[in-house]
């Protein structure tokens, strides 16, 4: 009996545990998982993001929508990964069940999402509002990062004198130099710190101001390639400064003290005209345009400030004109007579006296003749002689008047000159006296020019061949001697 009692409980476990059997989730076999990847914020698709299980099963890519399916996944605990280049990758802790399709959705950011942008550089030279500095100033800033990613920066400059903004892009250092600045300028300068992830990040801006000018009152004309160049210097020919590019072909500076200006002559495509700039160069200005400065030789021509600094005298051709500094007021002052070239033009305020160089097509058949500024001839100083002459310029009181001439009366069709001397005339008896009696044998003294106390002359000494270098001399005019290279390689002098 007990073993049938036994039996008996044995079958009722059995078949019990047989029918629960037929509810419970089998926890082995196969299911998938699928879903979709887009971009946070927007929830555009994204292709060919890579999808895979760890532990390891089935990798797959999202398709055009950014779907994707995982197929025959053994059932259990998995890691989901969602992974493209250029994208934070993304992982989600899932559970596959047999026979079941598990949905899971990933949003994508970036890969530089959270990085974080760069600290404001900090100015460090020169310090803010600081004055007196160089016309090469050397800019130090310190930067930082806080990914410690690689920084690269950009400088904004501006100034108090016009509206130019110069910006310095891509420095990969935290010094920098800026060089060609202005004199007596008010420079602001700013550092943009840029990570190529966030946007840059700008410090505060620093202003400087740079040193005053050298009183340098000699100024000249030096070749640099195939172009002229003017500088200036002391009276020792020393602290040379460049006052023009030698991207551009200026020559025949002017500088007039009163107003603080330098008027000189640049080619402007196949002319040539008058400009205007400050004593350190700066505020350069074209002051003609209807008309241009010509004449037979542009290494000849000469023009003159007047009115006290308000106009400039200038040939063109058989013409002479006025012009405001300003470049309006454009007036025909004289023409020749006889269609002869208006070389040269210098002019005395006191006086109102103009003189003028004239020859022909050649440059020879010189005239040398003052006019008032109706355009009457007055009184004639040179004339009748060969060779060429000019460089004339009239002392402070307007009673003298310095010009060379070639005493060899040498003409040719290269207008090379052969023994070219410098003279003053007198007005009050109408002598002329030759000056270059030092005159080393072989060369030429052209350009002349008074110092400002006329107690000398400032001048171009160079060989008579028309090919060797030119330099710029000084001469005592009291006891005509003592001339001596003040300038070398370096030509049409002035000194004011």
């Amino acid at each position: 009996m007990k073993k049938h009692i036994i039996k008996i409980i044995i079958i009722f476990i059995v078949f019990a545990i047989t029918s629960c059997s037929e509810d419970t989730i089998d926890l082995e076999g196969l299911g998938a998982v699928k879903g979709r990847v887009v971009a946070v914020g927007t929830n555009e698709p994204l292709e060919n993001v890579k999808i895979s299980t760890n532990p390891s099963s089935s990798t797959v890519f999202t398709d055009a929508n950014g779907e994707y399916l995982i197929e025959n996944v053994p059932s259990g605990d998995y890691s989901l990964a969602a992974q493209r280049d250029g994208l934070l990758a993304q992982f989600e802790a899932i559970s596959i069940i047999a026979d079941r399709e598990l949905e899971i959705v990933f949003e994508m950011d970036i890969e530089t999402a959270g990085n974080r942008p760069p600290d404001a550089a900090i100015l460090d030279s020169p310090t803010d509002n600081s004055v007196d500095q160089p016309l090469e100033v050397v800019l130090v800033w310190t930067g930082s990062d806080p990914d410690d990613d690689t920084l690269t920066y950009t400088i904004t400059l501006r100034n108090d004198e016009n509206s130019e903004v110069e910006v310095f892009e891509n420095i990969t250092d935290t010094t920098y130099t800026l060089t060609d600045l202005s004199y007596k300028v008010k420079y602001f300068w700013q550092v943009s710190s840029n990570d190529e992830i966030n946007d840059p990040v700008n410090s505060s801006s620093f202003a400087f101001e740079t040193m005053n000018p050298p009183n340098n009152r000699i100024i000249y004309a030096r070749t640099i390639g195939d172009n002229g160049v003017i500088y200036s210097a002391d009276e020792q020919g020393s602290t040379e400064i460049q006052l023009t590019s030698e991207t551009k072909n200026s020559f025949r500076p002017r500088r007039h003290v009163g107003t603080g200006k330098i008027a000189f002559l640049q080619s402007v495509g196949s002319q040539t005209h008058l400009f205007t700039m400050n004593e350190d160069g700066s505020q350069m200005m074209q002051v003609t345009s209807q008309v241009s400065v010509a004449g037979f030789n542009l290494g000849e021509i000469d023009f003159s400030w007047t009115e006290n600094g308000a106009k400039l005298l200038f040939p063109n051709q058989d013409k002479l004109y006025s012009i405001n500094v300003d470049g309006s007021g454009l007036v025909l002052v004289y023409q020749t007579v006889n269609g002869d070239l208006i070389s040269e033009v210098d002019t005395n305020d006191d006086n109102n006296v103009i003189v003028l160089k004239t020859n022909n097509l050649d440059g020879y058949e010189v005239e040398i003749f003052t006019i008032n500024t109706s355009g009457a001839v007055l009184e004639t100083i040179l004339t009748g002689v060969s060779g060429a002459a000019g460089s004339i310029n009239l002392s402070v009181d307007g009673t003298k008047l310095l010009y060379n001439r070639d005493v060899s009366g040498f003409e040719s069709s290269d207008y090379r000159q052969l023994d070219s001397h410098m003279f003053i005339y007198d007005f009050s008896d109408n002598s002329s006296l030759d000056i270059s009696i030092e005159k080393p044998a072989g060369t030429n003294d052209l350009d002349g020019r008074f110092s400002p106390n006329e107690a000398s002359v400032i001048f171009v000494n160079t060989s008579n061949d028309g090919i060797s270098q030119k330099n710029i001399q000084t001469m005592s005019i009291v006891e005509i001697a003592n001339r001596a290279d003040l300038i070398t390689n370096a030509s049409m002098a002035d000194w004011e």
